[in-house]
């Protein structure tokens, strides 16, 4: 695992969810303080290097996040292989990954220096198709930013979209379609949700992942990062 820096704490954990034991990567703040939490939901890779290294973003910021494995279930793999990776996603039914998920905020809201009520989720391919499903089954998310998620079909979940929403698409993207994407617009205006979409001209699935050189578009993603920061910033307000 790579260092961090010296002004934050770094380790993995374990806590229960249904009938697995979850794992996690926590990073946060050293200085004693009550700060805003970012559940950071993985790709289809697993809990890898990449992802932990988004949760030491968010730390750096004033953040304590939290990279569950939600591939607990699954005997906590990870892969490089994508036919292995759509595999273990097909293997994790969205029940168990929402219960798992929804086990990780109880579990973060017992952390010292968390404020439980400034709580948010993020999360990439697969792990923004969670992160756009789990403020629709939980109130104690305040905000979400969804890059490149699956929006569901038929779209009444999100009916009981419970926070303010941000979702960041590639237009070339080659899993969420154009109809897709517009589909969610619809949803947001036809159920009153606060959301909005942000769509990057050129941009392939997966543009945010800057270990996939053959997709990583570096100028769109310190964009959607600055825009990341500033949506948390608005509705997850620190101290």
């Amino acid at each position: 695992m790579a260092a961090v820096s010296e002004n934050l704490s770094d380790r993995m954990v374990s806590y229960p969810s249904d009938v697995v034991t979850m794992a996690a990567y926590v990073v946060g703040p050293k200085a004693k303080g009550r700060y805003p939490a970012i559940l950071v939901v993985q790709e289809w890779w697993g809990l890898n290097e990449h992802i932990k290294d988004i949760a030491r973003r968010f730390a750096r910021e004033g953040y304590v996040a939290i990279a569950p494995d939600l591939f607990s279930r699954l005997g906590h793999k990870v892969t490089t292989d994508p036919n292995e990776a759509g595999k273990l996603m097909q293997a994790l039914q969205e029940s168990e990954g929402l219960t798992d998920l929804r086990a990780t905020v109880t579990y973060l809201k017992t952390l010292e220096g968390v404020d439980s009520a400034r709580i948010g989720v993020t999360g990439f391919c697969m792990g923004g198709s969670y992160a756009l499903m789990l403020p629709c089954t939980t109130r104690d998310i305040k905000a979400a930013v969804v890059f490149y998620g699956q929006v569901p079909n038929p779209d009444t979940p999100l009916k009981n979209l419970a926070a303010p929403l941000l979702y960041i698409y590639g237009e070339d993207d080659g899993w969420i379609t154009k109809a897709d994407v517009q589909r969610l617009r619809d949803a947001l205006r036809n159920y009153n949700k606060p959301g909005e979409v942000k769509t990057y001209p050129g941009c392939p699935h997966a543009f945010f992942n800057d270990t996939r050189r053959e997709v990583y578009r570096p100028a769109e993603a310190a964009d959607a990062w600055k825009r990341t920061l500033a949506f948390f910033q608005q509705h997850l307000p620190k101290s």
